[in-house]
């Protein structure tokens, strides 16, 4: 079994000065830990892989292809591979648990 506990996750992320933190990698999967200050831009562009996004605080909008709603704790978003998407109007610091399906490579 692997557990792991967001708090020390986000330490770690932090530590390391980087807005992404992957902190699980599988045959299948992997996780990371995505981190936005508010204001702050989205930098990130289209995934090879299948992607979802549970936001875990924060609040923000976000864009996928043409469609755009606002996300706050508790949203889950789902974003197909190859889909333009990205988070904006940051109110609120953002920290956003992300699943890829396959690994992100």
């Amino acid at each position: 079994m692997k557990a792991f506990r967001l708090d020390e996750l986000e330490a770690e992320r932090a530590a390391n000065n980087g807005a992404y933190l992957q902190f699980l990698r599988e045959r299948n999967m992997s996780v990371g830990l995505y981190a936005l200050d508010a204001g702050s831009p989205d930098p990130q562009g289209p995934h090879q892989q299948d992607e979802v996004y549970l936001v875990m605080s924060g609040r923000a909008s976000i864009t996928v292809g043409t469609e755009t709603t606002e996300v706050g704790r508790g949203s889950v978003v789902y974003v197909p591979a190859g889909q333009p998407h990205r988070f904006h109007h940051i109110s609120e610091d953002l920290r956003v648990l992300v699943v890829f399906s396959p690994p992100e490579s």
